[in-house]
């Protein structure tokens, strides 16, 4: 009797194990609230005092007796006190602590102290954040939700694309509704096309007339040019184009200040223009001149333009997406003005720390490092702002270019039509011949 219910046993368990598994590849939410929580839980509360006195986050009190001055002549030990902190809180992928401030201490030692935390609780990561004064917060993260992006989902709005996943495994939106103008940067094969095409596969289903500006002959916008209202594939199209988009925002200017609004999202539906959002790819090709006369004049007014529809399209409807491999000073003095009303950042791996400082440094001197700590082989990585105007990793979703373009030509019927870029083009090619 006793081998069968021994042999009985290791089935039970091998078939726990078996399950186990299954659940914590297919359904790792699942797992990790039904297992991985509680142990993690468990983990936190049992080695907090430990690691806090070995990472100089305890502090000792006087014994209340026996001091000459800073001396003890006699009275009880010293004993480190740990700093009080909230029982772990789950997270869709991990658990968050609040931790109370012992009097003179700074988040800057906790942020020191993150490795050990992540050794400690044997989580993927351990962030620090400071929500309150006198208050750190501790996120945890059991596993690197950024190695499957595509399992994020989130509620379709106008506006609004999935891109991917954050790095709490919540899904990493871009809603330009909230977040009207975006910068991306990064170094080449980084994933800003890749991040670029899922923005587009995302809006193409949407009625939002989508404006192309790639001044590298069109080699990467051009693949979804049947759902483009329009496409500059050199720096005086765009010229041309810019220039219509401006005289477009007075004409809505017009329609608001007629009907007594401040934003076309007030307006009746019948009465409300068509939302443009116009995706820039390499903003240096706009800047940089040749140094003719011409060549300047261009990249003085593409300068103005940009900074014009940045500046007041928000309300109006036009939205800016701006990519590049470095948006600094150095390629003009309009640069860092048009940089100042891109809110959304979205930094990929770079080639040298200033990119990365001019993208983020702004917003966050750790989000500098973590953008510079991405690696080649983290395609599609990222740090990007957030709702609550902090940062997060991120990583879009892989979106092949044939589903992109296919996407894009699916609801190529849905282009709107821009009379005022129509007519723009119409008097380029009359001035070309």
């Amino acid at each position: 009797m006793g081998p069968i219910l021994l042999a009985l046993g290791l089935a039970v368990l091998a078939w726990v194990l078996v399950v186990g598994d299954l659940v914590r590849r297919h359904r790792p939410v699942w797992h990790w609230y039904a297992v991985g929580y509680p142990v993690t839980a468990c983990r936190v509360l049992a080695t907090w005092r430990k690691v806090a006195m070995l990472n100089d986050l305890a502090v000792s009190r006087r014994p209340p007796r026996g001091l000459l001055g800073d001396l003890v002549v006699k009275g009880d030990l010293l004993r480190p006190v740990a700093p009080r902190f909230s029982f772990p809180r789950a997270t869709r992928m991990g658990l968050t602590v609040t931790v109370r401030l012992h009097a003179g201490q700074t988040p800057a030692t906790y942020m020191k102290a993150a490795d050990a935390l992540v050794h400690a609780w044997k989580v993927h990561a351990v962030r620090v954040t400071s929500p309150e004064r006198g208050f750190v917060l501790l996120t945890a993260t059991d596993s690197d939700p950024l190695e499957r992006p595509g399992l994020a989902t989130a509620p379709a709005e106008l506006l609004s694309a999935l891109i991917g996943v954050l790095e709490s495994g919540g899904a990493w939106v871009m809603n330009l509704r909230l977040v009207p103008h975006w910068l991306i940067a990064g170094a080449t094969r980084s994933g800003k096309s890749t991040l670029l095409a899922r923005l587009i596969t995302q809006l193409s289903g949407q009625p939002v007339a989508l404006v192309g500006i790639d001044c590298k002959g069109g080699m990467e916008l051009g693949l979804f040019a049947e759902r483009l209202s329009a496409l500059a594939t050199c720096r005086r199209e765009a010229v041309a184009v810019l220039s219509a988009l401006v005289v477009d925002m007075q004409d809505r200017m017009s329609a608001c200040r007629s009907a007594g609004v401040r934003s076309i999202w007030e307006l009746p539906d019948k009465l409300r223009p068509v939302p443009v959002v116009v995706i820039v790819d390499e903003i240096a090709e706009l800047y940089l001149s040749d140094g003719t006369r011409e060549g300047k004049a261009e990249a003085e007014q593409c300068s103005t333009l940009l900074l014009r529809l940045a500046q007041l399209g928000a309300a109006l409807g036009l939205h800016l997406v701006v990519a590049g491999q470095r948006v600094g000073s150095d390629l003009g003095p309009g640069v860092t003005a048009l940089r100042a009303q891109l809110a959304g950042r979205i930094c990929h791996r770079v080639n040298d720390p200033g990119t990365a400082e001019m993208a983020l440094g702004d917003l966050n001197k750790d989000a500098v490092a973590v953008a510079q700590s991405i690696t080649a082989e983290e395609r599609g990585v990222a740090v990007c702002t957030g709702p609550d105007s902090g940062w997060s990793r991120a990583r879009s979703h892989l979106t092949p270019t044939e589903e992109a373009v296919s996407t894009a030509r699916k609801h190529a019927a849905m282009t709107p039509e821009l009379p005022v870029i129509s007519r723009a083009f119409a008097v380029l090619e009359g001035d070309d011949k």
